[in-house]
């Protein structure tokens, strides 16, 4: 596992970038795992950037999405669906047939669960699979529990994602109160994981997450155990690990062995 150190948000989205393209460029038909909400956003933007440029094609790739709310229609403005086609999809070649996001208005929530699992199997599994972390140490939306979820799953959100989550919604009322996610084996079966953090708030759980005990209460410690694991935080993100660890070299990369 490695640990990358960014300056800023701005450096964070660029290596974040560059690692993504570089996937595409040796792959031209590589499945990836999106994520949706801020802190990708900038990734995003340097991918549209550099297919405008002539230096990347998407036309052979296929992606599969972390999660979408349920009860959103994929034309809503807060699903995720609505995201990823204004922020990354509208903006470069890739066809929209080869873009799978969970169908949020699906009635059979267990059959739709089992089509989600389905279609990355099909795909022949997730080459990268980009990840943010929640304040609580969420990926996707494998709030902590008890047990590792397995595979694509519906979910009941924590009122404190809830309550995170509002600000894109006009009151915390109209969060949607479930979700289907991707499940952690879903998520440690891609063949390399990217995971981004950005501001101060995840700081703590940041340094929980990748220098803790691996336990189903902090669900991204789980990544400690995947073979090809990489972390961007900038410097905001990294503040606990520096104090914690004494890690002060700003280019220095961190293996974790556990």
């Amino acid at each position: 596992m490695k640990i990358y150190a960014a300056k800023d948000y701005t450096d964070l989205s660029r290596k974040a970038a560059i690692i993504i393209s570089a996937q595409v460029i040796m792959k031209s038909d590589a499945v990836l795992g999106l994520a949706t909400g801020s802190t990708p956003i900038g990734t995003y933007e340097h991918l549209i950037e550099w297919y405008h440029k002539g230096d990347l094609s998407f036309s052979q790739v296929s992606s599969v999405n972390l999660d979408e709310y349920a009860g959103l229609s994929g034309d809503h403005d807060q699903s995720y669906r609505y995201f990823m086609n204004h922020n990354l999809f509208d903006h470069i070649d890739i066809h929209k047939e080869n873009t799978y996001v969970p169908n949020g208005l699906a009635e059979d929530t267990a059959a739709e669960c089992r089509r989600y699992n389905t279609v990355i199997r099909r795909l022949g599994g997730i080459d990268l699979q980009l990840l943010g972390i929640g304040e609580n140490g969420h990926i996707g939306f494998n709030e902590p529990g008890a047990v590792f979820e397995k595979e694509t799953h519906l979910v009941t959100l924590t009122e404190d994602t809830r309550e995170i989550n509002a600000r894109f919604f006009t009151s915390v009322n109209e969060v949607p109160t479930h979700a289907f996610t991707m499940g952690i084996k879903n998520i440690m079966s891609a063949k390399k994981v990217l995971l981004l953090a950005t501001g101060e708030k995840k700081a703590e759980i940041l340094y929980d997450a990748f220098f803790g005990p691996v336990v189903p209460g902090v669900p991204a410690s789980i990544l400690q155990m995947h073979n090809d694991c990489i972390v961007i935080a900038d410097e905001a993100a990294l503040s606990v690990v520096r104090e914690k660890t004494g890690w002060k070299d700003a280019k220095y990369e961190q293996i974790l062995a556990k």
